[in-house]
């Protein structure tokens, strides 16, 4: 005898994960070619002085922080979340790194004791943020709003609104070093990457993360964890944060209250230019490095002819309009 099955228990299907085929590979290849008309723009306006080596590498440095916390950002907003809270986390890490306490240990143990200080504390401050969003049921904007007061005023507390200067000489030397004329920061701004392109893409977490952010319900029926894989998303923001406090402190030595202001705003643009959605549910690390690129060659052009952050913020602005209208066309079409 043939069972009919009941409607009622049919599990919905999640939102798609990033879209294969014409339109994924259209919306990357349009991030490329914004790209090269960046560049073409900036060795028309600015000549050799964009187009030399060492301005490459110079914008190179300068995507390290905002490209490592776009990674976890690119987590936590395909798994329907969001984070207001990464520049303050970025300032909290670097000073609890260099306080004399903390450089006093990097002198007997070595220099890794800074970096284990500031991922640390940016694991555990985004692990506060999954367990006030999964378990207390605190809107994502709420719990890392209020994060994002509490650590940068915590920061003002334990640095007394100065500058800490970083005295460990192995610091400097290893974060400063250039093996084969590719600075340390990029390398690990590389392997940050493509460990996050592996894990969203290669991995059982991935999938849980595309099913979580496209439909929560239906990822709970399926089994999953909803609740424990959200938390487990802004640690993962949380441990990034800390990563790029340490690519920041290596580039200013030092640490201080300020670091990181506005970060959220660059994070979260280049994460949705590269095509994550908002709603969740669809998120691609290729895109966010191309969104982490884009911003920061147009924030090289600007410096280099003499335009003011006035200016570049508005720019920004509106390249952050066009990405969403153009991701609503996107999320609009019937698969």
């Amino acid at each position: 005898m043939t069972s009919v099955q009941d409607p009622s228990l049919t599990v919905p299907t999640p939102r798609a994960r990033e879209p294969r085929g014409s339109v994924g590979l259209a919306r990357n290849l349009g991030l490329v070619i914004a790209l090269v008309i960046l560049c073409v723009v900036g060795v028309v306006t600015a000549g050799d002085r964009f187009a030399s080596t060492d301005n490459l590498i110079t914008i190179l440095r300068l995507a390290t922080v905002t490209g490592i916390i776009a990674v976890g950002m690119t987590f936590v907003i395909t798994g329907g979340g969001i984070d207001l809270s990464v520049g303050a986390l970025v300032a909290l890490s670097s000073v609890w790194a260099t306080t004399t306490g903390t450089q006093a240990m990097a002198d007997d143990i070595g220099w890794v004791a800074m970096v284990f200080s500031a991922v640390l504390v940016g694991t555990v401050c985004g692990a506060i943020n999954g367990l006030l969003v999964a378990y207390g049921r605190v809107v994502p904007f709420i719990a890392t709003l209020a994060m994002l007061a509490s650590a940068r005023g915590l920061a003002e507390v334990i640095a007394d609104r100065k500058t800490q200067i970083i005295r460990n000489q192995g610091f400097t030397d290893f974060f400063g070093a250039e093996p084969l004329g590719i600075p340390v920061i990029v390398i690990i701004f590389a392997l940050v990457t493509m460990a996050g392109w592996f894990l969203l893409n290669r991995t059982t977490f991935g999938r849980r993360t595309f099913a979580v952010g496209g439909n929560p319900e239906a990822a709970r029926l399926a089994g999953i964890k909803v609740q424990r894989h959200t938390a487990y998303l802004y640690t993962l923001l949380g441990t990034t944060c800390g990563i790029a406090a340490v690519m920041l402190m290596s580039r200013t030595t030092t640490g201080s209250s300020t670091h990181g202001t506005q970060l959220e705003l660059d994070v979260i643009a280049a994460v949705v230019i590269g095509g994550t959605l908002l709603s969740g549910g669809r998120g691609t690390i290729v895109g966010t490095l191309l969104g982490v690129l884009i911003f920061m060659t147009l924030t090289n052009v600007f410096t280099l002819n003499n335009l003011s952050t006035s200016t570049q913020n508005v720019a920004k602005g509106v390249i952050i309009v066009i990405a969403v209208l153009l991701q609503q066309r996107i999320a609009n079409r019937k698969p």
